[in-house]
This record gives C-alpha cells, structure tokens and sequence, in this order.
C-alpha cells in the first residue's frame, strides 16, 4: 500500500485503526520506521488514545503527524457518547502531541446525538484557539452494531447530521482557522455519491484522502454502513478522485501536505 503511495505521486500517507491491542506499540513504530526509510513519505498516524510514552516511541520512529478527534469539548455529552472516560482524557492526549511536535490534528462529528449547535460553535472556537494543523468534521454516520446507533436527542436545538450543516461547519472552520488543513471526508461522499467531495472543497476543505487499503479487507473496518469507495481498487481511486478535482478547476498538491504556515516557517528556518 505504502509503496503504491509512493508510485501515485502522494507525499503523505495516513496509518488508521480502532485501538486494536493486537496493534503493539513496538510494530507500529518498526512500520513507521520502514516507511521513513523505503519511501521518505510523511507518516500520519490515527490510532486513538495512547500513552505518553507511546507517543513518543512513534514520534521517535519518525511519525510526523497524528489524528485524534476531541469528539466533543462538552465534557456533559462526552459522558454520554464516552461513558467514564476520565475528565478531558482526549484534550489531555492531544496537548501531549502538541509538546511532542507532531502536527496535531482533531475534529468532531457534525450531528452526533445531543450536539447542539452551541456546543458545536464552542468546539470550532476551541480548534481556533489551540491552533490545530488538521481539522476533520464529517457528519455523523451511525453504524447499527454501535450503543449509540439507537439514541435519539430530542433538544430543539439539536445539531442536524446532514451534508448542510456538515459544510457550514466546514467553512465556518475555514474562515477561522485559514491555514489548516481541513478534509473532504469519505462521509460527506457517502450521504452524497455524486459530487460530495467535490462540494466539500468548495466549501473550504482543501485535502482528501484517497482509499490505498486492498479492497478485499475494507469491509473488515466498517466505521459506518455503506462507506463510499469500498469497492474501487486503489489505483481506479486515484482516477477517480483526480477527475473530480480537476472538474472544479483545482489541482491536486504535490508534496507532504504540511500546514501552510508550517511550511513557511520550515523554509525560512533553512535560509
């Protein structure tokens, strides 16, 4: 997969899992080490919530980046959606990323039960104020099989879970934070096949992430039903996806996808 990143012209490449116990520490790092040394690709990891050593054991092994959703900033709703999680666990863990010197992305789900659009507004002035490099907001996606697959909010200010909501959010997002790096996720091309990702990125995301995972085992990482792209091969993806960014006249980025204002400051470090 790795290598067929490298082949596709893609400067970064994206390692994600649920926090999978059969997942050690010690692979994750030897991965992340070869990768460094075979492909030079950037290394974003998306693994959940670890320790501070772990982190630093990956940091060391040469990842660059790290994705973890706060989920919520409303510590009320995080009982509900993450019942006895300790206090602030998650904005705990993404300070400890901070001080590692990954680039730090979260996000939310736009829409999850009992997100109110105050909550929502608090959580996007939250990513402005801790200045995140990455910030992915999708709508929320049940999956049958989930606790909260079956709850129902009935505020009357109940963030609505719809492809509307999910791109104000996004542009609001933009407008607040306007050099971070903000995907047109997988999500909102699933509630809308024809040009979600597209719309997206006229809303003001600027990244995607095309699918290099073999098809055969995408059914096995079934975040949400009927995901976009699960049955396309990595390589009719990419056509895929290059179309689609050049029908809304843009081009596709070369490099390792750094934040904006990172890059800068790289550049003016090696004058």
């Amino acid at each position: 997969c790795v290598l067929n990143a490298r082949e596709f012209g893609y400067g970064t490449v994206v390692l994600q899992s649920g926090e999978d116990p059969g997942l050690t520490p010690e692979r994750i790092a030897g991965l992340v080490s070869w990768i460094k040394q075979k492909t030079g690709l950037a290394v974003t990891l998306s693994l959940g919530e670890q320790s501070e050593e772990v982190f630093r054991l990956w940091r060391e092994a040469g990842a660059d980046r790290y994705l973890l959703r706060v989920e919520t900033t409303d510590e009320a709703l995080m009982q509900v959606i993450h019942p006895g999680e300790p206090h602030g666990s998650r904005k705990a863990n993404l300070e400890r990323l901070f001080q590692l010197g990954y680039e730090t992305g979260s996000g939310v789900m736009v829409g999850i039960p009992g997100q109110t659009y105050s909550i929502l507004a608090r959580d996007l002035v939250w990513f402005r104020e801790r200045d995140f490099d990455m910030i992915g907001l999708g709508p929320y996606l049940p999956h049958p099989d989930t606790p909260l697959a079956g709850f129902k909010s009935d505020h009357p200010n109940q963030t609505l879970a719809d492809e509307l909501t999910t791109h104000k959010a996004i542009a609001l997002t933009r407008i607040m934070c306007p050099d971070a790096n903000l995907p047109a996720t997988t999500a909102l091309a699933t509630i809308n096949r024809s040009d979600g990702r597209e719309v997206a990125l006229q809303r003001g995301a600027n990244v995607v992430m095309p699918n290099l995972t073999p098809v055969q085992y995408r059914s096995l990482y079934e975040i949400y039903p009927s995901k976009a792209c699960i049955n396309e091969t990595a390589d009719i993806c990419q056509g895929c996806l290059g179309g689609r960014i050049n029908s809304i006249g843009r081009k596709i980025g070369v490099g390792p996808g750094s934040r904006k204002s990172k890059l800068n400051s790289k550049e003016k470090n090696m004058k």
